[in-house]
C-alpha cells in the first residue's frame, strides 16, 4: 500500500514534469495511474487507497466561471414551477469538462433527463452529473470551482 505522502509526491512530480502519464504497480498488485489531461492531473486508482487532503480548486476568472451566482445554502427553494438539481456528494463543482471548453449548460438551455450538466470532483475523480429532470435551466446557483455539499442545490430547472 502507498502512503498519502508517496501519492502526493507522485502527483506533484507528474504535474511538474513533461510526462503525460505514470503507472506504478507495487508488490501487493496495487496500481496507481496518474495522467495529465490539459492542465489538471487526474488520478485513477485500481486498489483502495486511504483518503487524502483535497487540493484547492483552480483559480477561475469571471469569464471562465460564466458569471454564475454563488449560493452555498441547502435551504434554497425554487419557484413553485421549478425543480432543483442537487449535488449527490461533497466535492468541487465544475461547469465544463476542462477550463478551456464551454460550460455544459447555460441559463436558458433546454435539458433532458440524461443531459450532463456539470462535474463534481471528489478525491481527484471527475463525476459527471446528469440532470435527471427535463426542462429549461433558469438559474445556476454555484460558481465554477466552488466546493459543494451533499444535497446542495446547483441548478433550478423549469
Amino acid at each position: 500500500m502507498y502512503s498519502i505522502e508517496e501519492i502526493k509526491e507522485l502527483i506533484k512530480t507528474v504535474d511538474e514534469s513533461g510526462i503525460g502519464e505514470l503507472e506504478i504497480k507495487n508488490e501487493e498488485k496495487a496500481t496507481i495511474a496518474i495522467r495529465k489531461e490539459k492542465a489538471e492531473p487526474v488520478q485513477q486508482v485500481s486498489a483502495p487507497l486511504p483518503q487524502g487532503v483535497p487540493t484547492p480548486p483552480p483559480a477561475q476568472t469571471p469569464e471562465q466561471s460564466g458569471g454564475a451566482t454563488s449560493t452555498s445554502s441547502t435551504d434554497i427553494e425554487p419557484a413553485d414551477d421549478c425543480k432543483k438539481i442537487t449535488s449527490p456528494m461533497v466535492g468541487t463543482f465544475y461547469r465544463s469538462p476542462s477550463p478551456d471548453t464551454d460550460p455544459y449548460v447555460q441559463v436558458g438551455d433546454r435539458i433532458e433527463e440524461a443531459s450532463v450538466v456539470c462535474i463534481v470532483e471528489a478525491m481527484k475523480l471527475m463525476n459527471e452529473l446528469e440532470a435527471e429532470v427535463s426542462g429549461e435551466i433558469t438559474e445556476i446557483l454555484v460558481e465554477n470551482g466552488e466546493l459543494v455539499d451533499y444535497g446542495q442545490p446547483l441548478f433550478f430547472v423549469k
